[in-house]
């Protein structure tokens, strides 16, 4: 394939990714069919289904979209910031700004997402390259700051703090409030007492429960 006919292609992949997301912000996910996505972006139908063979492919492009933007935007965070707690901050943070576009049908794309069968699920299987993505951003939190914890726990860190980011996300996808306000103010919250807890664990009489907290946590992973 030429140089050319490849930048069409990723082009017309773009356009029609584009198209989808703006229908579902303002139709809804649930309505929102491949054949209305390929004639609002001037495909055919066939050709929509070359690109993306379902509305959830559809979604778990916007997954990757949202995960390479994310990863952009903590760039200078994660580069300028040593202290634990502005970098947790900052990261969970500039999630919000890249998927505000987003948030008037996070609702009802949440009740796809929320089923565990669902290959839009954060946790399937089909999401797993997006969710890989984001849990090295968290390792570049913990690598890079001035955190110190023991190292079987620190190893497990990045994950349980995706898992952190999932229950902002949740709490983000039901927040009315204005400029997410309620949101926000829960990062501001919570991860200052994270940080303090986190740092509780280097404590003599508090390593033995960290421990069996790690071994816990490695017992229940798939």
């Amino acid at each position: 394939m030429t140089d050319g006919a490849t930048a069409k292609g990723e082009q017309t992949r773009e356009l029609i990714l584009s198209t989808a997301l703006r229908l579902f912000r303002e139709q809804g996910y649930g309505k929102t069919t491949m054949r209305a996505i390929a004639n609002e972006a001037g495909v055919s139908v066939g050709n929509a289904y070359y690109y993306y063979g379902s509305k959830e492919h559809l979604m778990q492009a916007y997954y990757d979209l949202l995960q390479e933007q994310h990863r952009e935007a903590v760039e200078p965070i994660l580069a300028g910031e040593r202290a634990f707690v502005p970098r947790l901050s900052g990261v969970l943070r500039a999630w919000l700004d890249v998927a505000a576009p987003y948030h008037e049908f996070a609702g009802t794309f949440f009740k796809t997402a929320a089923d565990p069968r669902s290959p839009l699920s954060p946790f399937s299987a089909d999401s797993q390259p997006a969710r890989a993505a984001s849990i090295d951003v968290f390792r570049q939190v913990v690598e890079g700051s001035d955190l110190k914890v023991p190292a079987d726990l620190r190893a497990e860190l990045p994950e349980l703090l995706w898992l952190l980011q999932m229950g902002v996300v949740l709490f983000w996808v039901h927040d009315q409030s204005d400029d997410l306000r309620r949101t926000r103010t829960l990062i501001d919250r919570a991860v200052p007492l994270v940080d303090r807890l986190l740092r509780l664990t280097r404590i003599p009489g508090v390593r033995g429960v960290t421990t069996d907290l790690v071994g816990l946590i490695r017992s229940i992973k798939p």
